[in-house]
């Protein structure tokens, strides 16, 4: 993963924001929409766009675009830098690949602990039941 290349891949478009704020809100383009083209990038390699691919299908257009939106400050420079490290944090989750599981058998001593562990339960509840006079 190429960051300086990805950066550069990036596209803006800058928007009004919604809700609350006043006079401020309708005159200013404060909101921040980011998309970034997997497909098209040259700075992912082949193996890293389909696990990018595969992970976020949820969040990806129809054309494998991913698009992120953040109106959180006041600011649109302020709004852009989230919206940047936002992406970076998805794009570097989506391509953590996880550790494979190596099967184990329990020990010994785990074994019996466990049963040492239902006998007295057993124990417990034999006991609270009303004693066998002998019938």
């Amino acid at each position: 993963m190429d960051k300086k290349q990805i950066h550069r891949e990036l596209q803006f478009k800058a928007m009004r924001s919604s809700g609350a704020g006043g006079q401020h809100v309708n005159k200013v383009s404060s909101k921040v929409e980011l998309t970034f083209n997997i497909p098209a990038s040259e700075g992912l390699s082949e193996r890293e766009k389909q696990r990018i691919q595969l992970k976020l299908k949820s969040r990806l257009t129809n054309d494998g675009a991913i698009v992120l939106q953040c109106d959180e400050a006041r600011s649109q420079h302020r709004n852009k830098d989230l919206v940047v490290k936002r992406f970076f944090e998805i794009l570097k989750n989506a391509l953590v690949v996880p550790k494979k599981r190596k099967p184990t058998k329990p020990t010994k001593s785990s074994k019996e602990k466990r049963l040492k562990s239902k006998k007295m339960t057993a124990d417990k509840k034999a006991s609270r039941k009303k004693p066998d006079l002998g019938k």
